[in-house]
């Protein structure tokens, strides 16, 4: 809201064109105008009120925000609709989300995001011991959408992640800069920032490599191929998390986490299959995942790059089988999962928006509403915390309103 409460009309709809990853001239085709008249627009040289309305409705703007930044009604209460969307989900159904989520962290953070990754900034001196449990901490932020406070941290991590990789050329050390520049990416990804996101992501592929790692590759792959998603370019995102699945296999497999990234890749690739109608493909994937996961913990340790686990593998069948068109065989790859096998208040809400998608598919209205409620009341601090963190009391509701525009959709899953 604070671009809106200062009367930058011009910036919302910037901000909004970006989330579509249109440029000026795209959207002055849309309006048809030319793009000299779009930069005049959103540097608030021009204030033709209808140009500016329209503009707005085609990127997004809601309309009393807009009405805000124009000074013709008062700033209305902060109410923030935290978009915690899997990469592996529809992208159109993502843009209203995205771009809520865009409006709801200050400007100024993302601009200094993005000096950072244009001209990497001095180091900010933390000790470089430190430097794993700030990458825990990052993972953390993101998982609690923390946007704002994420944005803030990044640029000293960045700087900090260079710093240690340039001074030491240890393997080790490029892997920490590709982790940072991965977390980067996940949140720009999630901001709809697509261009900036993939440019971040290529940099976090190449440090990779750099490394030697496959665990950080394969992260960093696979948010390369997220946004290649969202770019339209299925193939080549599918082509990529392929090679990463290979690379991780070649480990050996010795380790938890090792196994723990075979599985994330595999249920990633299960659900890109899912998606293309790809039936054989995605069944053995999933089922591959499920063999990968057996033997992890129930809860996966803090810090873990990957940190998924058998629930979670369960939970992304669902969605595989619901994409499928297989309602019983998802509603039956669902049928232990309970919100304690979860550990945030968004995996807990998504576990029941995801059966409840299966229940209305399976032309069950009752069970449809009554999932995504079911137990609703009783985390801690009740409905109205669970409302406030954008948790299970808005993902429930939520899923009452939209399961049935959804099924048609395309298949969407939880992150571990």
């Amino acid at each position: 809201m604070e671009f809106a409460e200062r009367r930058h009309a011009g910036s919302l709809n910037r901000v909004g064109r970006e989330a579509r990853g249109w440029r000026q001239s795209d959207l002055g085709v849309h309006l048809a105008r030319s793009q000299s008249t779009v930069s005049r627009l959103e540097q608030g040289r021009s204030l033709a009120l209808p140009l500016l309305k329209q503009a707005a409705d085609l990127v997004g703007v809601p309309l009393p925000l807009l009405n805000t930044s124009l000074g013709l009604s008062s700033p209305p209460a902060p109410t923030v609709v935290v978009d915690r969307t899997p990469a592996e989900e529809d992208p159109m159904r993502r843009r209203p989300l995205i771009t809520a989520a865009a409006f709801a962290v200050p400007l100024s953070l993302m601009t200094r995001l993005e000096s950072a990754l244009a001209s990497t900034p001095e180091p900010s001196g933390a000790p470089a011991r430190t430097l794993d449990a700030r990458l825990a901490a990052a993972r953390g932020q993101f998982d609690a959408a923390a946007h704002a406070g994420l944005l803030r941290s990044l640029p000293s991590l960045l700087a900090d992640a260079h710093q240690g990789a340039s001074e030491t050329r240890r393997d080790l050390d490029y892997a920490r800069l590709s982790s940072a520049y991965t977390i980067a990416s996940q949140l720009l990804n999630k901001l709809g920032q697509y261009k900036q996101s993939r440019l971040t992501a290529d940099r976090a592929t190449l440090y990779a490599e750099v490394s030697g790692s496959p665990l950080a590759a394969a992260a960093a792959t696979r948010e390369l191929a997220a946004v290649l998603r969202h770019q339209g370019q299925e193939a080549a995102a599918q082509a990529h998390i392929e090679a990463a699945v290979a690379r991780v296999e070649t480990t050996g497999l010795a380790t938890e986490a090792q196994a723990a990234a075979f599985a994330q890749m595999l249920c990633s690739t299960a659900c890109t299959a899912a998606i293309a109608g790809d039936r054989g493909q995605a069944l053995g994937m999933i089922r591959e995942a499920a063999r990968a996961a057996h033997d992890l913990p129930d809860a996966a340790p803090a810090g873990r790059l990957f940190p998924i686990t058998p629930a979670a593998v369960d939970l992304y069948a669902v969605g595989v089988h619901w994409a499928l068109g297989d309602a019983g065989t998802a509603l039956e790859a669902g049928r232990n999962l309970h919100a304690d096998q979860f550990p945030t208040i968004e995996r807990k809400g998504r576990m029941r928006t995801d059966l409840a998608r299966a229940w209305w598919q399976r032309a069950k209205p009752d069970q449809t509403v009554g999932e995504p409620l079911d137990g609703g009341s009783d985390e801690a601090g009740g409905d109205d915390a669970l409302d406030g963190a954008g948790g299970v009391g808005a993902v429930g509701k939520a899923a009452m309103v939209t399961t049935s525009e959804r099924v048609t959709g395309r298949c969407r899953v939880a992150t571990p």
